[in-house]
This record gives C-alpha cells, structure tokens and sequence, in this order.
C-alpha cells in the first residue's frame, strides 16, 4: 500500500472519532437528571401584580336594557248595558249585549269618538276622572252628571250651567251630540212609556174617584141641613122630635170616603211626578266611558264583532311611548328621578328620555279605564314615584334585588316606530372634573379604622398611600393622595 493511500486512511479513522466524540458531548448536555428536570419546572418566585396608574377623565354610567312601550296601559271595560233594544228586559235594558262594530286596535282615541258600536248603539269616549257607573238622564244629579255637562260644553253642545242636575239643556245637548255621530239618542223605551201611561191613568181614576165622593157627600150634607131647617122650625112651633142617628152615621162615612180620595189622588199625583221626573232623554251607562286623560290609543283588541260586551274588551295606554327597565339595587341607589337617559335602538337610532319612576310606582298602571284612578279633573294623570331627589334605595332592602325603572319619553317621533322594541338604555350618574388618577378597584384597601390606602412598589419595595376615593365607573376608581405620593405611572399592587 502506498504512503498516500495510508495517510488517507488515517484521516478517515481521526474524522469518525471525532464526529463520535461531538456526538456524545452534544448528548450529554441534553441528558438531564430527574432532580434537574424537577428544578426547571419550578415556579418562580411570587412577587406582587401590579397595574400602573392612570390619569384620564372618568364618566360613571348604569347601563341596562329596556322595551319601548306605550305609556299608561289600562283595561277597558263597560260599566253597564248599551242602550235598550227588541230584547230588552222589563227593565228596559238590552237582554243580549252583542258587539256589531269592533274596537280596531291602533286606533287614536280622542273626545266625543265612538269606539265600538254594541247592539247598534255607540259607546263614545269623555274625557273625565269620575267613573261611569249608572244611567244619567232627567233628575240625576252629580259630580259624574257635572262632568258629562263640561265634556259636553268642551264639545261645543251644552251652554248652560255647571250644576251637576241634569235637565232639559243636558237632555238636549245629549241629542244633538248623539245626532252629530250619526246616531239617536237614548229616548224612553216601551216599558217606559207603558209605565207613564199607567201612572197617569192612575190620577185619573183618583181624580174621578175624589169627584164622584165629594159629590155623594155634598148630597148628603145637603140632606142634612133641610132636616135641620125642619127640625128648627117644629122646635119653634112647640113641636119636639128626636136625633137621626142614621142621617150623623152616614156623614161620617162619607167624609172618610172623601179624605181617602183626596190621599189617593195625591198619591196618584206623587208617583206620576217622581216618575216624569227622571223620563226623557239618557245616557245608559254603558254607552259612554269616561278616560282620565285623551287622546288614548286602543292598544290591544280581545273582542270581535258578534261577542258579547260583558268583561274586558281591551287594552288602552297613552299615545306617548314610555321605556320600561329593570336594574340591580345596587344601581338604582345611584339614580334619581329627572336623570338624563341616552336610548339606542338595535340599528342604532338614538332618543333621549328622563328617569320618570323608580321601583314600585314605575310599573306599567292597570286601573280600569270605567274606575278612578285617585286625580281631580285635569290631572295628568302622573305616577308618583317620590320627590325628585328620591331614590330607589329607600326602598330596597336587597342591594341585589332587581329594581323597576320608567323612562318617560318626550319626543316619541324618536321612538314612533319601536314599540314593543328593546332599547340599550344609559343613565350617566357622574363625571369627573377633567382628567384624575384612576387606579382599579382592586387596588383599593380599606382598614379596620375606615382608612383607604393602595400598596405602591417602588425599586422592588412596597409603601402604603393613603388616598381618599371619588368617582368609579367600568372598575376603575378616582383616587386623591392624603399622605405620601401618588402619580400616573406609579406601579400599585392588585393582587399577589
């Protein structure tokens, strides 16, 4: 073999021990024992986490959501019958109370409008706080017959006195306004008629009856004074004679016969009077219904044509759009009434609102619309939900427990469209005087004495700042130094 070819060889044999040599060396450095592997999995050592302090202007909201909803919602129910009709009763009021002409739900209801028709008859919407509860025609008087003449006159029908008596002007104010919807006045039915005709045959009998006596007795008294005359003159001529006891008995009798008559007939005189009293033109109680506040919308419609009228025949609410929400108690401690609202529908429409109620006088109202709702004539009807600097937290006893809140809106065309629609609603409670130092929540602690302080770390050190809180909104707080130092950037402890 040749010396190149050996030399050759070598330098292979040096190569392969070397690539050996590199092989276990890189080997041996990823060969760890079980106690070093344990050691690279431990934790490093705690230390505080800290968050750095901020300076920025702060804006304190409670945000909820709500539904759009149109204000005042009420049942509606007739008070009484409509009208008289072919079925009628002896008593003069409709047997069957059947709807020919449906409420329409969505409808604006303002005064004098008819809202349904029953047996033919209109059942008309007044504006008015006393609830209708009976018939008003001739000889009623009241507060509800002193309402009945003001909406009348508001509608340019009655001109005469306020007196709460209903007479011939109101009869007559009743007529022309029925008249004006295309419909007649409620006038005396058959069995009033019947019952007139009655009375006054009555009067007549006693009348003739009281003639036909006192013609007996005058007769009869007649009678008695010739015998007197007669017996006078025998006295005189010294003739004597004895008392007719007959002639005295039958005087007697026909002056009870007299004074009966003359009580029958006052009787007669007395029912006939009281009755044509209230005979006339009226209002059945069912053909009206009275509203604390118009115009009115007929929110919802449970009735259709051919029903009966008796139970509820709807709903009814305002025709202004309210929002109805509900937060946790312990944000209602933080609103008041006449706070600001910010409203933003599902495709981003804005409106604005207020805080109107909170807690128990801000649920939707469910009077009847024939009852009282508690306001004198004009009200508006408003819901009190305390004074305006109350709080929903006085009567709250959970701060957790959910909380009712209404928004009134004054501009409804914002919301016209978004009934029954949910809203985002946001109340701004508070905002900080430009820009402060925030720092979150967490960082706050509060000692045993009431001291509120956040740890600050400083070169790997820890020191307490004593601070006194502001504002808070979105976890963070306002916060102010008492003692020592406290400025944005500074590191404070939120947990360990």
């Amino acid at each position: 073999m040749s010396r190149f070819s050996s030399r050759k060889h070598l330098g292979a044999l040096v190569g392969a021990v070397v690539l050996v040599g590199a092989g276990g060396w890189i080997a041996g450095t990823q060969v760890r024992s079980p106690a070093d592997a344990a050691a690279a999995h431990t934790a490093p050592k705690a230390g505080p986490v800290t968050v750095a302090v901020q300076r920025q202007s702060l804006t304190a909201t409670v945000v909820a959501s709500g539904s759009v909803e149109f204000a005042s919602p009420r049942p509606l129910a007739l008070a009484g019958a409509v009208g008289t009709g072919a079925s009628a009763t002896a008593g003069g009021e409709g047997a069957e109370q059947r709807i020919t002409k449906a409420p329409v739900a969505g409808t604006k209801v303002k005064e004098g409008d008819v809202l349904m028709a029953v047996n033919g008859r209109p059942v008309l919407a007044l504006s008015g706080t006393v609830p209708m509860y009976r018939a008003l025609g001739p000889g009623a008087s009241g507060d509800d017959v002193k309402q009945l003449q003001k909406a009348l006159h508001r509608l340019g029908f009655f001109s005469g006195s306020m007196s709460g008596n209903y007479g011939q002007g109101t009869a007559a104010a009743v007529t022309s306004w029925y008249t004006s919807k295309g419909y007649e006045a409620q006038k005396p039915s058959a069995d009033d008629e019947q019952q007139l005709g009655q009375l006054q045959q009555a009067v007549s009998a006693a009348q003739q009856t009281l003639l036909t006596t006192n013609s007996a007795s005058s007769s009869s008294g007649g009678e008695t004074e010739t015998g007197t005359a007669a017996g006078t003159e025998a006295g005189a001529s010294g003739s004597t004679s004895s008392p007719n006891p007959q002639s005295s008995t039958d005087a007697q009798i026909h002056q009870l016969q007299l004074e009966s008559a003359r009580t029958a007939l006052n009787m007669a005189n007395a029912a006939l009077s009281t009755f044509q009293a209230s005979y006339g033109t009226k209002v059945p109680a069912g053909e009206v219904v009275f509203f604390p506040k118009l115009p009115v919308r007929l929110n919802k419609v449970t009735v259709k044509t051919g029903d009966t009228a008796s139970g509820p025949i709807g709903t009814v609410t305002g025709s202004d759009l309210e929002v109805q929400a509900v937060v946790p108690g312990a944000d209602a401690q933080l609103l008041r009434k006449g706070m600001a609202v910010e409203m933003t529908t599902t495709d981003g429409k804005k409106a604005t609102g207020t805080v109107s109620a909170l807690g128990a006088g801000a649920a939707s109202s469910t009077t009847t619309a024939t009852g009282s709702d508690g306001d004198s004539e004009g009200s508006t009807g408003t819901t009190s939900g305390g004074t305006g600097s109350e709080s929903a937290g006085t009567s709250a006893t959970d701060s957790s427990a959910p909380v009712q809140l209404r928004i009134s809106v004054p501009n409804s065309g914002e919301l016209a469209d978004e009934a029954e629609a949910a809203v985002k609603v946001t109340i701004k409670i508070g905002a900080s005087d430009g820009k402060v130092l925030v720092v979150p929540l967490a960082a706050i602690r509060t000692s045993s004495d009431g001291n509120v302080r956040v740890q600050v770390e400083r070169g790997g050190r820890l020191s307490d700042v004593h601070v006194t809180v502001g504002l808070s909104a979105a976890g963070l707080v306002e916060v102010k130094p008492t003692s020592g130092t406290l400025e944005q950037g500074d590191k404070v402890v939120v947990g360990e």
